[in-house]
């Protein structure tokens, strides 16, 4: 098979970009997301780099072209960087990125380039040190930081930074953030806090609207941006005089499922619909040979009928994700 983005499903939407986890492990432990840093759960071991090859191949024969690396914090794995290389050169795939918390960018920033990665998407939930180290529980925002410098050093065209928003610990670097960006041709995305299987007290005590970031940009004469090709759900902001944009992923917002063009597989081999979905179907069996390649490719297809045409988070159905690392957010 080797149409064009042939992976859709029956609400008219198609799917031409893959978040693949390569590891749950990650070395931070955010408040939102890992309090109490990684903890191993079940015995099967992650995918192996020719697992994953076989896997991209089935998604880029269907017209998957953007395939994003994601964790856990995918840099912890040791084959990291092979594997990256592996992916790139997966006939269809026309870019590849990656996400990351920024441990040892400054170092590294020019081996991920080297392997084919052109677009990073970097955690920074505060500009603030000693809230930095609050939220993450670890003190490394001036190595992160010199990590964004690097990356564009390195050669990277696609830089992006992640912040989710929480209600009382980063809400009040919002112009913070915003005049950061003024002299840096980056893209800031503000992520609404999403409540998931067991962070019910957190969300209630930190959850911030995204309507607080619209109106604050709208305050400041910022105006909304047309939507690239291939682009996520972020809806992005652009301002005369700044050389950054900004982006808002509010998952409560009106209409937001109708531009999902995304599918997730885990870690573990196991496709997910959608990010809050109530669990994963495997694809480990169809991963074991590379003969197995068209078996696969029909098996994607067809779990495609049991795609939703939103998530129920307005209802308070998170689905059964205890933390968002577990599928590579």
């Amino acid at each position: 098979m080797n149409n064009e983005t042939a992976i859709a499903d029956g609400f008219g939407r198609t799917f031409p970009y893959l978040r693949l986890s390569v590891t749950d492990v990650c070395n931070f432990s955010c408040s939102y997301c890992l309090p109490d840093g990684y903890k191993k759960t079940g015995c099967a071991p992650f995918m192996t780099q020719a697992e994953i090859v076989r896997l991209v191949k089935a998604f880029a024969a269907l017209g998957t072209w953007k395939i994003r690396l994601t964790g856990g914090e995918p840099t912890v794995r040791k084959d990291f960087v092979e594997i990256a290389a592996a992916v790139n050169d997966v006939p269809g795939v026309r870019r590849l990125a990656f996400t990351s918390n920024g441990y040892k960018l400054p170092e590294r920033a020019q081996e991920y380039y080297d392997a084919g990665l052109r677009a990073i998407n970097i955690s920074v939930d505060s500009l603030r040190p000693d809230q930095f180290k609050h939220i993450t529980g670890h003190d490394r925002l001036h190595e992160v930081l010199d990590g964004v410098q690097a990356s564009f050093e390195a050669g990277f065209k696609s830089v992006k930074l992640n912040t989710v928003l929480l209600k009382g610990l980063n809400d009040a670097e919002l112009d913070q953030f915003i005049d950061f960006v003024e002299d840096k041709p980056v893209s800031l995305r503000f992520i609404e806090l999403m409540r998931t299987h067991d962070n019910q007290k957190y969300f209630e005590a930190h959850h911030l609207p995204g309507t607080a970031v619209t109106e604050k940009l709208l305050e400041r004469g910022w105006r909304v941006r047309p939507r690239a090709e291939g682009a996520g759900p972020a809806q992005e902001f652009e301002h005369p005089d700044s050389a950054g944009t900004i982006g808002l992923i509010a998952p409560y917002s009106k209409d937001f499922c109708k531009s999902c063009n995304r599918l997730r597989v885990s870690a573990k081999g196991a496709l997910h619909l959608c990010l809050f979905g109530e669990g994963g179907y495997s694809l480990r069996d169809y991963l074991q040979s590379d003969d197995q390649i068209e078996e696969l490719q029909e098996k994607i297809m067809s779990l495609m009928n049991f795609k939703r045409s939103a998530h129920f988070l307005h209802e308070g159905n998170s689905g059964v994700r205890d933390h968002l690392a577990s599928i590579g957010g």
